[in-house]
């Protein structure tokens, strides 16, 4: 018998051995196994059946409910907005109320921004945080409101690192010019001037075409004046 039969005869005898370890296996824990396929059949079940007869009936409610709030936001109506008229819920009612749903977490960004017009800045950095969005315009302006609230607090350390965020999160013509420009005036009130230069001119290069890009030159001359004192 040549070398190669007695190989491919070894080979077949292992993957026997192989199916037969398997089929013991599963004889042996038969029981076991049931269990754990209908448990994931349960959970997966139980979860389509709360996201169905739960979860879409209080997202359909709450965006209902959140309508009138929103109009009040628009009108600037910030504490109506925040919390509600009587007859419609305020936005803190929705996070409460209905914490499981996609309003409720937009119901956030809004009370967030409310509360920085209102000049209360520690619940707008609260709310702030809270919210989480992948949405290109939405997460920058969220990061940048939270910038806001710590200048106003004077933290410029955490201002600047807000404002950064909000310029690198998605990068744009519209968002990421603005919060470069606002982290620029960070460094420039804090005295880190060449941080500044550098700002301005990744604005000059990269959004030219930007209002903040239009105008920055002033920016450049006037960080550049301040270096060389």
């Amino acid at each position: 018998m040549s070398k190669k039969k007695i190989s491919n005869e070894d080979q077949l005898e292992t993957v026997e051995n192989a199916l037969s370890k398997t089929e013991h296996y599963i004889e042996e824990n038969q029981k076991s196994l049931t269990i754990i396929v209908l448990a994931i059949a349960i959970i997966v079940g139980g979860y389509l059946g709360y996201k169905r007869f739960v979860v879409v009936p209080k997202e359909n409610e709450a965006l209902t409910q959140m309508w009138m709030a929103e109009q009040y936001f628009a009108r600037d109506s910030f504490n109506l907005a925040l919390n509600g008229d009587g007859n419609y819920l305020g936005f803190l009612d929705i996070i409460d109320e209905y914490s499981i749903t996609k309003s409720a977490n937009l119901a956030n960004y809004y009370s967030g921004i409310s509360y920085l017009h209102l000049g209360q800045y520690e619940k707008a950095i609260e709310y702030l945080k809270k919210f989480e969005s992948d949405d290109k315009m939405l997460a920058p302006v969220a990061f940048g409101a939270i910038g806001d609230a710590y200048m106003e607090l004077n933290n410029t350390s955490e201002a600047a690192g807000f404002y950064k965020r909000a310029a690198d999160e998605y990068v744009n013509n519209f968002t990421t010019p603005l919060y470069l420009m606002k982290l620029g005036f960070v460094y420039e009130q804090t005295g880190k001037y060449e941080d500044a230069l550098e700002v301005y001119q990744k604005i000059e290069k990269d959004f030219p075409n930007s209002t903040e890009g239009k105008q920055i030159e002033k920016y450049i001359t006037r960080a550049e004046l301040m270096i060389s004192k």
